[in-house]
């Protein structure tokens, strides 16, 4: 049985494979990734089966017009062994569920119209918008969770949310270190 839940620390290590062998090193080269480089996301959930993650989906912080907040949604990915099982459409439900539930008034992605109309996404008020990168402007989706929010905007859409914290350097055993001389 499928479950989509909230990611935790623990999925990370499952989550990055999944995205690895559903789009490989491309997904790196995208650009909705430049708007998620170094930044921490507002919602991820992972769909799992017997507590192996299958699927994942996220949503990022964004600033349209320059101040007006909305989330960017993706990547979302499905292993390609559970693929057309409903896991990438419980995913998709789950993310707008929670994105409405936590009070975030828009989403974008960057995606086909043919697979995500059926969720509300449409290109009719992403026109004024621009992903740098984006060559495909019909791409540029919007959902609209409050009425109103997509209404007229324009220019270039902005990363926000917090900064990931950078990895720490890795102390070798027996090396000295501030933490360690207070020990």
């Amino acid at each position: 049985m499928v479950t989509v839940r909230n990611e935790t620390q623990v999925d990370v290590r499952a989550r990055n494979a999944v995205l690895d062998v559903a789009y490989g090193p491309a997904r790196f080269k995208k650009p909705s990734e430049r708007l998620r480089r170094g930044r921490l996301p507002a919602l991820s959930m992972v769909a799992t089966v017997d507590r192996q993650v299958i699927g994942t989906v996220r949503l990022w912080n964004v600033a349209l017009d320059g101040y007006r907040p909305a989330l960017v949604l993706g990547p979302l990915a499905v292993h390609p062994d559970w693929r057309s099982r409903g896991v990438g459409a419980a995913l998709m439900e789950r993310a707008i569920r929670n994105a409405r539930l936590t009070g975030h008034r828009a989403i974008l992605l960057v995606g086909d119209a043919a697979y995500y109309e059926r969720f509300g996404f449409s290109a009719e008020k992403t026109g004024g918008l621009v992903l740098p990168g984006l060559t495909e402007q019909h791409r540029l989706l919007g959902l609209e969770l409050a009425p109103g929010a997509l209404d007229g905007v324009h220019g270039v859409i902005k990363a926000t949310g917090q900064p990931a914290r950078a990895p720490r350097a890795a102390v070798p055993a027996g090396s000295f270190s501030p933490a360690s001389k207070a020990a």
